[in-house]
């Protein structure tokens, strides 16, 4: 129209640092990670301080205003609110989270669970927000544990529009302390005819621990569509709304439905396997595979030094040393710097820098295996970081070496504590045991549902339970793990492979993975706590080879506690021995789907702790050993129980061809 006019009203410029937007988030329905998110336009929609009274632009950090959520909670009394003065909230280093992204108000107010006096109190808090149904939007949740009184006693599921998007948060174990902030990003699609976008937590759901769940704050954004518009169907180019066949990353990378949603996961699958280099599994030169990997990028082969190129922390792999400073490190790879063999190579301590102690895994070229371990083992940390999983500092690729460089752990594996190691380590207390547990069950659990296919880590066991200078507990050596099983799949078809003494039968028999696999491993990893032997010791009788078998047998009885170490007896509370010991027979039934979760593992282990702190026996301080040896007379023990499992050949390496003639020769399994 000839007599048309467009015209513009204001102009506002204000800052916006790089953090309001990041680049990647979890897609929820179906859960999967998406990028390319600043290519999109956003329009605010909600911003909501939860649990709080409204924050003027004044207040906030960018002159933003924060609305209270109280219109938007349903049922009302299913909310409490609460608040702490903002000069208690603490932003740690180990997380940091900028005063940018939200003010502290923000953080120092929330709303949990409300007692209201029903029977179930797995309830879960709702907030219902209006959104349009046509278009894309980006949720950020704020989190803030201001109202437990001490760390890792808190885990609760955030669940958006139905679909779980966080299952068992741990803020404290992610923050490293109470109070301190803490936002996770997600992309969703309201669901199809609805205008309605729900955003819920609640409880594990498990019968043992703490009820309750909290929300601190939630930011709404409203994303452009497929042609860029953020009003209606048309761009100001006159392209209408592509409706399914969208070029834009971000809307492809979510899907425009749920009926797309499944074909999208499985495209995207499809697609990572149809880009992996021709000759990924025989590559034997280490320097060949490792970059692309990571990078994205195509690198030439070369046999020299690239010292000096750094991976950005979001790069996975780290810093890069050259094979001088690891020469340097490991004392041109001395013996007497060897602290771990595998089937990948040598492990040494090292020092680097300003005398910092690291564990330095060198691959062995001649080893395929070998290879195939560092390949998945990179893979899978450079998207793992958690307290209680080992971390990788940094590599060498140089002269077709494959070197990783990893933090040093002090007190070295846990199972050198339990029984194997020197006599003069001192012996641990049950509470010790029971929270190294704990936090070897919080790496695993965060495996299981940490991504949105979770990951199996294939070869739990005591060795890769490593202990740094506070004992705290740290899973280690991902070069078995596997990616959980995808949309619509109950595991993971794949040749068998694992330790000898802790393999889930069920995984044996019909060669199908799942995280219950690791269940089967870590009840094994339990009864070697209470009872200080190998899982697999050929020395003694035929009915105690298979500590699995010896164990339950004695746990079916009614008399677990006659087997213990004896250095516990007398000092271990009955109901936490008693907790520990169905725990252990939960995790070690013979059906994966008999099986308990990790996330029931852990809330059961932090009741018998919690019976132990209760009401400990006398002499049950810690560091106290000795005791008397309360076993039957009838149980064979050997001083050599700690080294009998080196006569059995380690399955770590180990293929299903190879393992089915070893189990048939013990004939008790």
């Amino acid at each position: 129209m000839t007599s048309s006019a467009a015209f513009i009203n204001a102009i506002e410029v204000v800052n916006a640092p790089d953090e309001l937007i990041s680049d990647t988030a979890m897609a929820v329905l179906p859960l999967a990670e998406t990028s390319g998110l600043s290519e999109a336009a956003y329009q605010v929609m909600y911003r909501l301080n939860v649990g709080g009274p409204s924050i003027g632009p004044a207040s906030d950090t960018l002159g933003r205003q924060w609305d209270n959520d109280g219109q938007y909670v349903q049922p009302k009394d299913a909310a409490q609110d609460v608040s702490v003065p903002t000069s208690t909230i603490q932003y740690p280093d180990t997380y940091p989270a900028s005063k940018l992204v939200a003010p502290t108000l923000v953080y120092a107010s929330a709303a949990h669970m409300a007692d209201t006096g029903v029977a179930n109190a797995n309830f879960n808090v709702t907030w219902k927000l209006d959104v349009n149904p046509a278009f894309g939007y980006f949720v950020r949740l704020f989190f803030a544990d201001i109202v437990s009184k001490s760390t890792n006693d808190l885990y609760f599921n955030v669940y958006i529009n139905g679909g779980k998007a966080i299952s068992g948060l741990d803020l404290s174990t992610i923050t490293g302390e109470l109070k301190a902030p803490y936002y996770k990003d997600f992309v969703v699609n309201s669901p199809i005819a609805t205008d309605k976008l729900s955003i819920q937590i609640g409880p594990m759901g498990e019968d043992t621990g703490r009820v309750d769940a909290l929300l601190n704050g939630v930011e709404v954004l409203k994303m452009s569509n497929s042609v860029g518009s953020l009003d209606g169907e048309f761009g100001v180019d006159g392209r209408e709304v592509d409706d399914g066949s969208g070029t834009r990353k971000v809307v492809a990378a979510i899907g425009f439905a749920l009926m797309f949603g499944a074909f999208a996961g499985l495209a995207a699958m499809v697609m990572k396997w149809y880009k992996r280099p021709q000759d990924w599994e025989h590559r034997n030169s280490f320097s060949s595979w490792l970059l692309p990997i990571h990078t994205g990028q195509s690198f030439n082969n070369s046999k020299g030094s690239r010292s000096g190129y750094t991976f950005s922390s979001t790069g996975g792999l780290g810093r890069f040393f050259s094979f001088a400073e690891m020469n340097e490190a490991t004392k041109n790879f001395d013996d007497s710097a060897i602290i771990g063999v595998g089937g990948f190579g040598n492990v040494y301590v090292g020092v680097i820098d300003d005398g910092t102690k690291v564990a330095i895994k060198r691959g062995n070229p001649q080893s395929e295996q070998g290879i195939n371990e560092f390949n998945t083992e990179i893979q899978m940390l450079s998207k793992l970081r958690h307290r209680h999983l080992v971390s990788l500092i940094g590599y060498c690729d140089e002269n077709e070496e494959m070197i990783l460089v990893y933090e040093y752990m002090h007190n070295g594996p846990f199972r050198d504590h339990v029984y194997g190691g020197s006599t003069e380590l001192p012996t641990l207390s049950w509470k010790q045991r029971l929270e190294i547990c704990i936090g070897a069950a919080r790496g695993l659990h965060y495996l299981h549902t940490g991504t949105a296919q979770g990951i199996i880590h294939r070869d739990v066991k005591t060795t890769n339970i490593l202990l740094d200078e506070n004992f705290v507990a740290k899973v280690a050596d991902f070069g078995l793990s596997k990616d959980g099983p995808g949309m619509d799949q109950l595991h993971v078809s794949t040749a068998v492979k694992g330790s000898f003494g802790y393999l889930d039968p069920e995984y044996f028999r019909c060669q199908q993975l799942t995280d219950k696999s690791d269940v089967y491993s870590f009840g094994v990893v339990l009864l070697e706590t209470l009872c200080a032997r190998a899982p697999i010791d050929p020395q003694l009788p035929r009915e105690q080879v298979s500590l699995a078998e010896w164990g339950m047998q004695w746990k079916r009885k009614g008399l677990i506690e006659k087997i213990m170490d004896p250095k516990l007896v007398g000092k271990v509370n009955e109901e936490s021995l008693a907790k520990f010991a169905e725990t252990a027979e939960k995790c070690l039934a013979e059906f994966g789907s008999d099986r308990i979760s990790m996330g029931d593992v852990l809330w059961n282990l932090e009741y018998a702790l919690q019976m132990q702190e209760a009401n400990p026996p006398e002499g049950a301080a810690e560091g106290d050993e000795g005791g008397d040896d309360d076993r039957d007379a009838s149980i064979v023990t050997t001083s050599s129980a700690s080294s009998g499992i080196h006569n059995v050949p380690d399955a770590s390496t180990t293929s299903a061809n190879e393992l089915f003639p070893q189990l048939a020769e013990m004939k008790g399994r």
